[in-house]
């Protein structure tokens, strides 16, 4: 994070070392997309030169014009690093608004039209950036509050510790058919849909970079763990990751791990020498486990009779659930008999446990040569099918 707008570029630097990486680049006027590289210099010139409707994600940590009013303290009288850097410092609300409202222009621009942008700030500025994001035109999709597990004390005393940290994410549009993996976010969080506040460590130990005299490298560098949600939730394996604030480079090192491509823009010579040492360090995740599941809303709809029609469960054949304690005969329009009731495999799975609703596929079971298996088999099975015939 750091204010592009103040500064002169400094010349651009060459990658060194074995690594992938292109070397840091000026934006020229007529550029192709600059993938896995960085941009030296102003964030708006450089965003101005990228090509339109090109990227499919955006990270930004932009200043949080923290307005500070002195040195702090500990009680033992030590002095609290805090970011005092002249990049996130304004003359005036009026100024930071200007500027907010001029880099959002800008990434609107370069976004895909499903495009997604993740702003993060705290209460100095996320309001002001909210109002800004809907007065252009974005589409608010959550507010996600990052809980600090080990934040900062507030050593004054006179107001709750600030535990937290506010992301809004957004659409470029109303009508944006945005990318969401919520199968994949739910599958690996104990089949239980991910809550909209995320309990993340700040950035401590060996991942906190730090220069040649042992100081932090950035003062507000965000854990990787943080930006990987942030990607599997929002981006596919292949999608170009930008990131107009790249400060050390946080967004490009986990892009690159999850198979992502990323622009970053930075205008800090420092900043940059960091984030490529770091870039150059990063090993990929092998292929296999970048194939993330298939969304099963997007997934064709295959409906139960064709399960039976197909000849995959012979009419009369009973199903029963995973404990054998409800049993249920399969009926030749695809209904299930429970008694003297008929139903789909969903209403006589919700009669049978009392409950509202029922997932059918995977509540009733067919027998398999004397193992029990979900019926979702052999949907599985339809879909495959229909797979290889359209393929």
């Amino acid at each position: 994070m750091s204010n592009s707008r103040t500064g002169a570029a400094a010349a651009p630097r060459m990658s060194s070392g074995t690594t992938r990486l292109r070397p840091v680049l000026r934006p020229v006027d007529t550029a192709p997309l600059p993938l896995d590289s960085i941009i030296e210099g102003d964030c708006i010139a450089a965003l101005d030169r990228l090509p339109a409707e090109s990227i499919d994600l955006v990270f930004a940590d932009p200043p949080y014009n923290l307005q500070l009013g002195g040195d702090l303290q500990r009680p033992d009288q030590s002095m609290v690093d805090a970011v005092d850097d002249d990049w996130d410092k304004f003359e005036s609300f009026a100024a930071y608004d200007a500027f907010t409202r001029d880099w959002l222009k800008a990434v609107r621009r370069v976004m895909k039209p499903d495009a997604t942008l993740w702003v993060i700030g705290s209460y100095h500025n996320i309001f002001r950036v909210g109002a800004t994001l809907q007065d252009l035109g974005f589409w608010l999709l959550n507010d996600v509050v990052w809980r600090k597990t080990n934040p900062m004390p507030n050593f004054r005393g006179k107001r709750f510790t600030n535990a937290h940290e506010t992301l809004i994410w957004a659409a470029r549009e109303q009508a944006s058919r945005y990318t969401f993996n919520y199968e994949a976010l739910k599958a690996g969080n104990e089949d239980v849909q991910v809550r909209s506040d995320w309990l993340i460590p700040l950035c401590t130990g060996g991942e906190r970079l730090k220069d040649e005299n042992g100081h932090k490298a950035h003062p507000t560098q965000k854990p990787e763990a943080l930006l990987a949600r942030v990607l599997l939730a929002a981006s596919r394996p292949g999608d170009v990751v930008l990131d107009p604030f790249f400060g050390t480079g946080t967004s490009g090192a986990v892009a690159r791990k999850l198979g992502r491509h990323f622009v970053g823009i930075e205008r800090d010579p420092g900043y940059i020498a960091a984030a490529r040492a770091r870039l150059a360090a990063v090993t990929p995740v092998a292929d296999a486990a970048l194939l993330m599941p298939a969304e099963k809303r997007s997934e064709p709809r295959i409906a139960f009779a064709s399960v039976v029609e197909r000849g995959l469960l012979a009419p009369g054949a009973v199903l029963v659930d995973q404990r054998g304690r409800h049993k249920a005969v399969v009926r030749v329009d695809g209904s299930l008999m429970l008694g003297d009731i008929a139903g789909s495999i969903h209403k006589i799975g919700a009669l049978v446990q009392g409950l509202p609703a029922c997932n059918g596929w995977t509540f009733w079971h067919f027998s398999d040569g004397g193992a029990l298996k979900p019926i979702d088999d052999l949907r599985a099975v339809l879909r495959k099918e229909l797979a290889d015939a359209e393929g």
